[in-house]
């Protein structure tokens, strides 16, 4: 049997191992190996080349597997106070920029942007942000 031959079934051997133990880490080693029986059955190289050849495709292919891995952040409109952003709110009390303001039937802790007035109790505001626990609001001008 020729090597080519041997680093394709171990590709496949490492594939078939993602299969029952998945974890998307043996599937990059598996097409590594593939590509470099492949490369073996095209060029006939050593076996130091063929070891060469199968870690740079090993690097490349787990650098892809890595970038493929990567999570975008997670949309704000899932998350509990994202649902209050465009809501409307009444101010209640505000002492500088920190105050309280009642949206819907819930009281919340409110913080104004910078350069916003304190507004006067049962002014109607927007919800512009959410900080943790606090909405940012703002005047609805």
């Amino acid at each position: 049997m020729s090597d080519g031959l041997i680093w394709i079934l171990a590709g496949i051997g490492l594939l078939g191992l993602e299969v029952l133990a998945p974890g998307a880490f043996m599937m990059w080693l598996g097409i590594a190996a593939i590509g470099a029986g492949l490369v073996e059955l095209a060029v006939n190289v050593g076996f130091a080349w063929q070891v060469v050849i199968f870690g740079v495709l090993a690097a490349i292919s787990l650098g892809i597997g890595l970038r493929l891995r990567r999570k975008p952040p997670p949309p704000k409109v899932n998350t509990r106070g994202a649902g209050l952003i465009g809501r409307t709110a009444v101010a209640l009390s505000f002492r500088g920029h920190e105050g309280r303001v009642r949206i819907g039937d819930s009281d919340w802790a409110a913080r104004l942007p910078g350069g916003v007035e304190p507004p006067a109790p049962g002014t109607v505001l927007r919800v512009v942000d959410v900080d943790g626990t606090v909405a940012i609001v703002r005047p609805l001008t």
